[in-house]
């Protein structure tokens, strides 16, 4: 695993064995009663992602992507494809070993009645409060201080509680090794972990390092300009603007998760 700043902010977040051993007996108790009781409370998630529970500042980068339906390709797929090689994803045309951190599938709104299925790019929200944070035992699911929704594999304990709890389904199992590893510079992953779409948190890193503008991989294959990704905390990007100036709306608003992905012409 080579994300030098995933590691430096998780550091402050490890559980030793007797907090596991006693979070594992309260999610037995939890089981046995015929619920799941959250592993953690708002105001610990808050203190592990460093937020304190308030959104970011104008001068910290709060990153999230709109994506234009109408402008979005169906049969595409560049953006799966990009995605695909940049992070080492395993595909073998079997559902149940695949893994796309992207996506398309039919979306169809509830109201007004009639509406007709849309076809749209899927991927991780990136919710200001995700689940998967909430009900991950070891804290192997976090977010980042810019809002990046992270996995951290080697922490990774393969329990799934994040995939059950995922409310757009955005999370994958790692079944078996990817015997394919295109890009050198992503590492591998071992079967047994949790993932998904990470923004090409290491993309991100490295572009803002530099001083330059961040560009996901499933970003720079749209030749359609129907992804943008930016900077939600600058009123002057344009990624603020398209949300301004459209109807751009997130997924399941309704249950309080704050996606950071939002979508025109839905």
């Amino acid at each position: 695993m080579t994300f030098p700043k995933q590691q430096s902010e998780h550091a402050r977040s490890i559980m030793d064995r007797r907090e596991f051993l006693k979070a594992g007996a309260v999610l037995s108790a939890g089981n046995a009663c015929g619920y799941t009781v959250p592993l953690l409370t708002a105001s610990e998630l808050n203190a592990a992602d460093g937020t304190g529970g308030t959104k970011g500042s104008s001068a910290k980068p709060k990153w999230g992507m709109v994506i234009d339906v109408g402008k979005c390709v169906l049969g595409c797929n560049r953006c799966m494809a990009a995605c695909k090689n940049e992070n080492n994803l395993a595909v073998y045309g079997n559902r149940k070993w695949d893994i796309r951190w992207i996506r398309k599938v039919n979306v169809k709104r509830t109201y007004p009645a009639g509406s007709k299925e849309k076809p749209v790019p899927l991927l991780c929200n990136h919710c200001e409060h995700p689940p998967c944070v909430l009900v991950c035992p070891v804290k192997a699911s976090y977010k980042r201080d810019d809002g990046i929704v992270i996995v951290d594999y080697h922490r990774c304990i393969g329990c799934r509680y994040c995939l059950i709890a995922c409310p757009y389904n955005a999370r994958y199992f790692n079944y078996k090794e990817n015997a394919k590893w295109p890009n050198k510079d992503y590492p591998n992953r071992m079967h047994g972990v949790s993932e998904s779409c990470n923004f090409c948190a290491h993309l991100v890193d490295k572009a803002t390092d530099k001083g330059e503008k961040p560009v996901p991989a499933c970003v720079a294959a749209c030749e359609e300009k129907a992804l943008v990704f930016g900077n939600l905390n600058d009123p002057d990007s344009e990624i603020s603007a398209l949300i301004a100036s459209n109807a751009a709306r997130g997924l399941r608003e309704d249950l309080g998760t704050e996606p950071k992905v939002y979508y025109i012409g839905l």
